[in-house]
């Protein structure tokens, strides 16, 4: 036996020897595998150093070095340009940390991405706004390419490195207020025109606020509830519904003060409204509100967050009462 052990560690010794005399032989010394992640990819092209030095300001560089997926939404020096003169800044110093991180946070998705996994509609991003802890949305268009919440457009899409990919886009795609989701998805044009009809209305000023009256639940009716509304009051456009009805349907559909996720309502619950009224939302198979003339409407799209408030999309326009 005790040959037997004297053997084993002779020959351990043997191949640690060895082993250590390799590397001592190794010119190279240990073997450096080379990396491609997002962070470096943005790091070694000029047209990115913005966007380089905004991650490393943020910490967000060190995120986009690891082994988690991620796919990246990468403004180029230009759009950071355009981004910063746009909002009165004169550098990318001038931007408050805290802001600048959740900017740069509104152009990440967890998981990889591809161009041609992106459809018509809301993803979420990984940037947080003052309303909700919940992750901003983003509404994507592809019906001319990628546009992301109507203001960015992918120029050069699938850029593969070792931890996801990259899709190369023209504007910086700064925090949505829940106006900018009412002017860049299609399916609420009509709301649009009727929220801008009258110079009286304050209703985009009012929604695009950070501070008191926001945070803002919006029940927005899509471009069919409102064709469905016209031919149920017998108009032949919104130019037919006097003033101060438009202007009290728009109300009705408005929360102040609170950002009122779908998970946050419950059966026969009450809803006062910014025009004052209330409306009744039941739960079942779907959400459904019942406006104070005994109407319904069912919540079709949900969640959709913004920086100043949540969407939730309706099928029927509400009336309160006459």
């Amino acid at each position: 036996m005790k040959t037997i052990k004297f053997t084993k560690l002779a020959v351990l010794a043997f191949l640690a020897f060895g082993l250590f005399s390799c590397s001592d032989d190794d010119d190279g010394g240990d073997v450096i595998t080379p990396t491609n992640t997002i962070a470096d990819f943005v790091a070694e092209n000029d047209d990115y150093s913005s966007l380089a030095a905004a991650l490393e300001v943020t910490g967000l560089d060190v995120t986009l070095d690891g082994s988690a997926n991620y796919t990246v939404f990468a403004p180029n020096n230009a759009a950071f340009n355009s981004f910063l003169s746009t909002n009165g800044f004169s550098s990318l110093e001038e931007v408050p940390v805290d802001i600048l991180t959740e900017i740069l946070l509104n152009h990440v998705q967890e998981g990889e991405i591809t161009s041609g996994a992106l459809s018509t509609g809301y993803i979420e991003s990984m940037a947080t706004g003052m309303a909700s802890d919940s992750p901003l949305s983003l509404y994507i268009n592809t019906a001319d390419g990628v546009r992301i919440n109507g203001v960015s457009s992918v120029t050069t899409a699938d850029v593969q490195v070792d931890n996801g990919v990259i899709h190369a886009v023209d504007a910086v795609i700064g925090l949505p207020d829940v106006t900018t989701f009412a002017t860049a998805d299609p399916n609420f044009d009509i709301l649009v025109q009727a929220l801008t009809r009258e110079e009286s209305f304050n209703f985009v000023e009012t929604l695009m606020a950070t501070e008191d009256p926001a945070p803002f639940t919006v029940f927005a009716p899509t471009n069919d509830a409102f064709v469905a509304l016209l031919n149920e009051l017998g108009a032949g456009s919104l130019a037919d519904i006097p003033t101060a009805t438009l202007e009290a349907v728009l109300g009705y559909h408005v929360v102040a003060g609170a950002n009122v996720r779908s998970g946050d309502l419950s059966d026969d619950m009450m809803v006062e409204t910014l025009q004052g009224g209330e409306f009744t939302v039941n739960l079942g198979d779907n959400v459904v509100i019942t406006d104070e003339r005994g109407r319904t409407s069912i919540v079709i799209a949900a969640d959709v967050q913004a920086t100043n408030g949540v969407i939730h999309a309706l099928d029927t326009v509400l009336l309160p009462a006459e």
